[in-house]
Parts: structure tokens; C-alpha cells; sequence
């Protein structure tokens, strides 16, 4: 089924492409402006990215909207994870901010979360949600993923293994990560509807 995914990022295009392989995931075109991710949450921002997909293609949309949550931060940077900071700011500086303000926390917590938004040929909306728990480190580590991967460390690789999310293989991220599950999620639930 031919699906526009509603992003201009070319790393959720790929990560969903490898994960999602019953759907032909294509991108939104370029004329398509997409509106102000200004939703007060991950569902909201995902909804507002795919009714705009929907709306300018007529095709089947969906639209990942995702970031970290630090809980000593008290959930932030949240929906703001892309801008944490500020507008353009680069993966780079974004993650170093997370780092720099959590530095000196005994509390190292974060949480990637995720919310996949699909507008089905009918108009019908769904969202599904993933999350993967982990810890943050002060000193980025791997060449693979990209945003707050170098320094996010799993737990669902067991307490011995310390590797970053940008140290690990496709395969081994897609199994645990937050897009993953969302995206299975997603499958699971199309595969029940009527």
C-alpha cells in the first residue's frame, strides 16, 4: 500500500522504510508546507503532520512525531525535542544541551517516546504509541542513528551492555526502539480493523 509519510526527515523516512516493509512509504513532496508542530502532545503533533499529508496528496497518510524525555527534567525536552535548542538547532547542539542540563543529576533517566499517526484511503485516523526506557551519558558514543542516540544507552539490552543506540546494528535498534514499537503497534492494530 502506498503511504506518504508526512516528514522532511530523511532518517525517519529510512528507519520507517526498513521497519514498516508491508507499506511503499513515500515522501511528501516538497510543495507541501506542512503547519507548526505546536501540539501539546507527541498524538497531537503526529495528527496536525498527517491531516496535512492527507489533505495536500489524497493519499493514505503517516506521520511520526517522537523525541526524549528526561524525568529529572520533569519530562522535558518532550514535544520540544527537535528545538530544545532553539529553531534550526542542529542534532549536535540539541543533544549537548540535554547533556549539559543534566549534568550533576543522580538521576540519568530518559524515555524516547514515540506516537505514529495513519489516516486511512477512508479518512479514518489511528494513533499508536512506542516508548523505550534507557539511561543518558555525558559523552556521546557510535556513528549510527541520529538525534539523542549517541548518549542514550537502552535497558533493553540487559545492564551489561553499555552500548549507545548509535552503536547499534539497524536491526538490533528497530527491535527495541520507540519507532519500532510504534510501528509494530501500528500493524497490529491495522490488522484488526474491519
Amino acid at each position: 500500500m502506498r503511504v506518504v509519510l508526512s516528514t522532511r526527515n530523511e532518517h525517519k523516512l529510512r528507519e520507517l522504510g526498513e521497519i514498516l516493509t508491508g507499506f511503499e512509504l513515500v515522501p511528501l513532496p516538497e510543495s507541501v508546507e506542512l503547519p507548526p508542530e505546536n501540539g501539546a502532545t507527541f498524538a497531537d503533533n503526529a495528527l496536525i503532520k498527517a491531516r496535512a499529508a492527507r489533505a495536500a496528496t489524497g493519499l493514505p497518510a503517516l506521520a511520526d512525531d517522537s523525541g526524549i524525555e528526561a524525568r529529572a527534567l520533569g519530562g522535558r525536552p518532550g514535544v520540544r525535542s527537535a528545538r530544545y535548542a532553539g529553531e534550526g538547532a542542529s542534532d549536535e547542539e540539541n543533544l549537548r544541551k540535554l547533556i549539559d542540563e543534566l549534568r550533576g543529576h543522580e538521576d540519568r533517566a530518559v524515555a524516547y517516546v514515540c506516537a505514529l499517526a495513519y489516516i486511512d484511503p477512508g479518512g479514518r485516523e489511528l494513533v499508536v504509541h512506542g516508548r523505550c526506557e534507557g539511561t543518558l551519558i555525558d559523552e556521546p558514543r557510535g556513528d549510527g542513528g541520529f538525534g539523542y542516540d549517541p548518549a542514550f544507552v537502552p535497558a533493553d539490552t540487559g545492564p551489561e551492555d553499555e552500548r549507545t543506540m548509535a552503536e547499534l546494528s539497524p536491526d538490533e535498534k528497530h527491535a527495541i526502539s520507540h519507532r519500532g514499537r510504534a510501528a509494530r503497534e501500528l500493524v497490529r492494530a491495522l490488522e484488526l480493523r474491519p
